[in-house]
């Protein structure tokens, strides 16, 4: 550009540098007013898109259409990009040493980590919440992710979760979706009654007196390893344990279509595979029900704090529920701890290979019949279908598959279903 520049300037002829010279200005103003006409084209055209964490794809906000939003909705919106914890990791390939000393830079970033006014209510807010309510059963899930990143799928969860348990209490465990925006996204159902709040969570509270607490007070300052998956999908493995430990009720991911109730089962933890002789082979922890201070929770918590380690995907979760009931299956205390693994035709009807077939319509009458015959499964013994997001958020739900007709069966709005 200054070498085009110098060209003009140096030009041998008076009638060629004014020529050149008006040249140039029309350029500089068919540039400038394209670029115009462009911004506004897109500010009034504008679509916006959201990220999710790592094991799901984008999708729009649930009723958030706005594309201005307030001064106090900005606010909002900045507090929740700073909440998204998924873009805090470090590089691949550091030694541990240098990831830790990574981690201690970064530490004030983790907003999940901190204590605030609001966190430091969890323990009234939560006793509250239960006990002005009559619950028939207790509920929880947790969001780490954006508010403007719970969308239609994610609601359908909670729709399909309240047409089941129409008189259940859920709370959502998220520092995001606790804010003005959250309660706008949640205010479809509390609006009709459904009795659903999103409280901030405070960890030291609820990892203080477990087999945790100290791991929790090593990460803080700065003396464990996070590992190169994201800190805060770990810390929803464990979430999910204290919480459950601490007051007891049912854990559900917010991957979940929900089909019936089952607020009858005690103590359970889902197989998401067999082998074929019939033993479960793989648990997975995306559902847990147990009573408040269950031993099985407190040795999940002691395997946690014993192996972490955040470089291997699963090894805090579905593998850590696996490790533990494995070992008690051949020792001693197999028939002292009071717990059942349900089959995964319970909540796992379908694994994470073959889910894209549940969302795709009919195109041949054999496959027609396939639909009608595994919708015919899944209205006996199931519980709920797991969508595994990971493998299942960028696809579409076209009419007629068995996602859609699950949906439309259980919904309670039923809002946009083929367009999620």
């Amino acid at each position: 550009m200054f070498k085009m520049f110098d060209y003009y300037k140096k030009s041998r002829t008076k009638s060629f540098h004014l020529f050149s010279i008006l040249s140039f200005a029309l350029i500089i103003f068919v540039i400038t007013f394209s670029d115009r006409l462009i911004s506004n084209f897109s500010s009034s055209h504008s679509i916006a898109f959201v990220s999710k964490n790592s094991s799901e794809q984008p999708l729009r906000s649930t009723f958030v259409h706005k594309s201005i939003l307030s001064k106090k909705e900005k606010i909002v919106k900045e507090e929740e990009e700073i909440e998204d914890h998924v873009n805090l990791m470090p590089l691949f390939n550091l030694t541990e040493e240098q990831r830790i000393s990574w981690f201690k830079k970064k530490l004030t970033e983790f907003s999940i980590l901190k204590s605030t006014r609001l966190s430091r209510q969890f323990s009234s807010r939560v006793n509250k919440f239960f006990n002005t309510k009559s619950c028939r059963v207790q509920l929880f899930m947790t969001w780490i992710s954006p508010a403007n990143s719970f969308g239609r799928r994610e609601f359908f969860a909670l729709e399909t979760l309240f047409k089941s348990h129409p008189k259940g209490c859920l709370i959502i465990l998220s520092r995001t979706l606790d804010s003005p925006r959250g309660a706008r996204i949640l205010s479809p159902l509390t609006q009709l009654g459904y009795k659903v709040v999103a409280v901030t969570p405070e960890l030291s509270f609820l990892f203080n007196s477990t087999p945790v607490e100290s791991w929790f007070d090593d990460l803080k300052n700065g003396r464990k390893d996070p590992g190169e998956i994201p800190l805060a999908q770990n810390l929803s493995n464990l979430i999910r344990l204290a919480v459950l430990y601490k007051y007891g009720g049912v854990y559900l991911d917010t991957d979940f279509i929900i089909l019936k109730d089952f607020s009858r089962l005690r103590n359970s933890i889902g197989a998401q595979s067999i082998s074929a002789n019939g033993n479960w082979t793989r648990l997975n922890n995306a559902v847990l029900i147990f009573d408040k201070k269950h031993p099985l929770l407190y040795k999940f918590m002691e395997e946690f704090a014993f192996s972490f380690d955040g470089n291997k995907w699963g090894q805090n979760g579905p593998y850590l529920v696996s490790r533990v009931v494995e070992r008690l299956m051949t020792s001693t205390q197999k028939n002292q701890l009071n717990f059942t693994v349900l089959p995964p035709i319970s909540f796992y009807p379908v694994d994470w290979i073959r889910i894209p077939g549940f969302f795709m319509k009919s195109n041949t009458r054999s496959h027609s019949r396939w639909i009608e015959a595994k919708l015919l499964q899944l209205s006996g013994e199931t519980y709920g279908v797991h969508l595994w997001n990971k493998q299942s958020s960028s696809m579409k739900i076209e009419q007629g598959s068995i996602i859609g007709r699950l949906i439309s069966e259980h919904c309670l709005l039923c809002k946009d279903i083929y367009s999620s």
